[in-house]
């Protein structure tokens, strides 16, 4: 589920959260991304009504947009987000995560991609990964964009077929973003692919010809 579904209506609302609820009643493994898009609700709409499904998440895909309040008693205290730059470090982004999964134990994983953008043609794509309790940090990819609409669903189905397929979790976060990359250079808004061996590939940073 996403941030999409429930931006359009009330009813479209009710819906997604019935049905994450009902998922976690029947045991299923649930992803989210917040997806935020600021011509369907403002971002408080959207933090209200995201933080709402946090319990129900074990897969969470990004860190906004979200309530997570120092003090839940006292929000005057700020949220620990507050300030943590587009790029952050590594022991930056671990604080998040950890606040993250001591106040949702709920969570499996979590885990975002971060952009470096170079030019309008070259960027850089890394990411953060809080994963059984520890934080990952994937290797830095570089890349010549075709068209970068659908990156981010790239990234995350490129988690999700890694988790589904037992890989380790260097080897989950790398292939994550490898698969964002991958898109990057296919038109439209799918990462059309089916071959994991070459995403495997530029994943370990192979770029040898094979013939």
């Amino acid at each position: 589920m996403g941030g999409i579904l429930p931006a359009l209506s009330p009813n479209c609302a009710k819906l997604t959260l019935d049905a994450l609820k009902k998922a976690k009643e029947k045991g299923l493994t649930v992803s989210f991304d917040g997806n935020f898009r600021s011509t369907l609700w403002s971002w408080g709409e959207a933090r209200d009504f995201c933080t709402q499904c946090l319990p129900y998440v074990d897969v969470l895909f990004g860190i906004e947009p979200y309530h997570l309040w120092r003090d839940e008693q006292n929000h005057d205290r700020g949220d620990w987000k507050d300030n943590l730059p587009f790029q952050p470090d590594y022991e930056q982004q671990d604080e998040v995560f950890q606040a993250f999964a001591e106040r949702y134990p709920n969570l499996r994983c979590i885990a975002r991609h971060v952009r470096y953008a170079h030019t309008g043609s070259e960027n850089s794509l890394m990411a953060y990964m809080w994963y059984e309790g520890h934080t990952f940090e994937s290797r830095l990819f570089t890349f010549h964009i075709l068209d970068r609409v659908g990156g981010g669903d790239a990234f995350a189905s490129g988690l999700i077929y890694a988790m589904m397929h037992q890989y380790k979790p260097m080897d989950m976060i790398n292939f994550a973003v490898a698969s964002s990359v991958i898109k990057h250079t296919i038109h439209g808004d799918g990462n059309i692919t089916d071959d994991a061996e070459t995403i495997r590939a530029i994943m370990n940073q192979n770029y040898d010809i094979k013939r």
